[in-house]
């Protein structure tokens, strides 16, 4: 273990005396030490260096040890302080203690003092290292995906044991969820090659990870696209500057901003999952308080848990009503989502739950790989144009509008896709037709299943694989028996057909004749 230790003392004497005798200590011996003359100074250092343990006299001036340890904090919540000064400034304790001071040492100290206290640090930051290693270790890829899912339920429901098993220790000092996004990430490497966007995205995986974890803020985890779920364990009173460092920071990195939802401090599980539940909401309103920034408090659009359930299933349901180009069930969702139980009667209440359904929606298609807004051509100031609406049935019937395009454009779009896949697999089929070619092997080739394949080609063409296969080959053989110096038996292998008897039957139960009736019905 590295431990990085930062001496402040305005006494140059003094200070370079503090560190001789500090490096003598066995367990700092190969540590990472380093020395500031002022408060200014070290807080400079600590802006450009990890610091896992101050040693500060308490007496400097301008600014003072106490100023200078509140300003250290603020840097680095997990940092520990250890005051030094003589009995006349022992009046400071009981503020030392106010700041969560780890040690305090009287003036002169004594060596045996000095290494005791080294070695109680020491020991104390090496044992809070292995907590969050293990914290780390027991958030396993797996651990993660299973906490993931759990907070993606609509409610918290029953614990599973072994999420409850790795999850109490976690929450023994309390705990936080933060959802944390790139704004605007997929308008902006719409026009970047595979290879550029694959780079962007693992910089900023790799920038906000090491953020999180040189800040010490607990764990991330890579939820969808460009959104990370960060489970915090810093001091509630910290997570404020620590969140709102990230933003600038990232910012300063990339000149791409981060916008970040933080749920409320719990140490109960079940309030965990609300918390995320909190992140989410805080996040969703996004459009409306602005992007590059920390959004804490969604109270007021926070949806009561009856209209989430009821969104969230519904919601689902349009989404699967659009990809069909199914009208009447966008009608029917977006009426249920109005006119449900708890009726709306404010402009914000109905502002509020199209902010929600539109950033579900978003959400959804970007695991799809589509985006809503780009689709809509939406712009930023657009969902204002509903405050213009004195009913409420001129807002729906504006949403319903804006939907039934998007189910257009979506059904479109799958439309062409797959004629697209149709046009490939004929192709395809078409190049091998000296062959023999099976539904299972086009599947294979095109990565489907050969079940989801056929029924697919079916609901596209209208015709079986087989009867298409057959078509092409028979088409093949009229093109062929055009060409009199061309003997039938080769024409059958040319098609395909390695058996003569059966090339003639299917020949003949597909055009009704015989290849040299064929032959002789055209004059070839």
């Amino acid at each position: 273990m590295e431990m990085s230790i930062l001496l402040v003392d305005d006494e140059s004497i003094d200070l370079e005396w503090l560190r001789r005798r500090v490096v003598s200590n066995k367990a700092v011996q190969h540590q990472n030490v380093r020395t500031a003359v002022s408060g200014f100074e070290a807080l400079q250092l600590m802006e450009q260096h990890p610091v896992d343990l101050i040693l500060s006299d308490i007496r400097m001036p301008i600014m003072s040890g106490m100023e200078f340890a509140r300003k250290a904090k603020g840097i680095n919540p997990q940092v520990h302080i250890v005051f030094i000064s003589g009995h006349q400034d022992f009046s400071y304790a009981k503020e030392a203690i106010q700041l969560n001071a780890s040690g305090y040492l009287l003036k002169p100290v004594e060596d045996r003092e000095l290494h005791d206290m080294l070695d109680l640090m020491y020991n104390k930051i090496e044992e809070e290292w292995k907590q969050r290693s293990s914290l780390s270790d027991t958030l396993s890829l797996v651990h993660q995906e299973l906490l993931l899912r759990w907070f993606k339920e609509p409610t918290s429901g029953q614990v599973e044991e072994h999420l409850h098993r790795f999850l109490a220790p976690i929450l023994q000092s309390g705990a936080a969820v933060a959802i944390i996004e790139v704004d605007d990430l997929a308008w902006k490497i719409n026009q970047m090659t595979e290879e550029e966007r694959r780079l962007l995205i693992a910089s900023i995986t790799h920038f906000i990870r090491e953020f999180v974890k040189a800040k010490s803020l607990g764990t991330l985890m890579a939820s969808y696209n460009d959104h990370f779920v960060l489970l915090t364990t810093i001091q509630e009173e910290h997570i404020k500057a620590m969140l709102e460092q990230l933003i600038e920071a990232f910012y300063k990195e990339f000149s791409y901003s981060i916008t970040i939802g933080t749920g409320k401090y719990t140490s109960e599980i079940n309030q965990l999952h609300d918390s995320y539940r909190q992140a989410q909401a805080a996040l969703s309103i996004k459009w409306v308080f602005g992007k590059n920034r920390l959004i804490q408090d969604a109270s007021a659009w926070s949806p009561k848990q009856a209209m989430a359930l009821n969104l969230e299933e519904t919601v689902n349901r349009m989404l699967q009503a659009m990809l069909e180009y199914d009208l009447t069930t966008i009608d029917d969702c977006l009426l249920d989502l109005f006119n449900g139980d708890q009726p709306l009667t404010q402009k914000s209440d109905i502002y509020d739950l199209i902010i929600r359904i539109t950033s579900k929606l978003h959400a959804d298609l970007q695991q799809m790989n589509e985006h809503l807004y780009e689709i809509l051509k939406w712009e930023s100031h657009q969902p204002f144009i509903l405050f213009q609406f004195e009913t409420v049935h001129d807002i729906l019937s504006w949403l319903r509008r804006r939907f039934f395009e998007l189910s257009e454009r979506l059904y479109l779009k799958k439309q062409r896709q797959k004629r697209k896949l149709i046009d490939e697999i004929t192709r395809f089929v078409e190049q091998r037709l000296d062959q023999k070619i099976t539904l299972n092997e086009v599947a294979s080739h095109f990565d489907f299943t050969p079940n989801y394949l056929g029924q697919l080609f079916k609901a596209e063409t209208n015709t079986l694989f087989t009867d298409f296969l057959i078509d092409l080959r028979m088409k093949r053989v009229c093109e062929l028996l055009k060409d009199p110096t061309r003997k039938v038996y080769e024409i059958a292998e040319l098609a395909g057909y390695k058996n003569i008897v059966y090339f003639n039957r299917q020949f003949k139960l597909s055009t009704g004749m015989s290849p040299g009736e064929y032959r002789k019905q055209h004059k070839i």
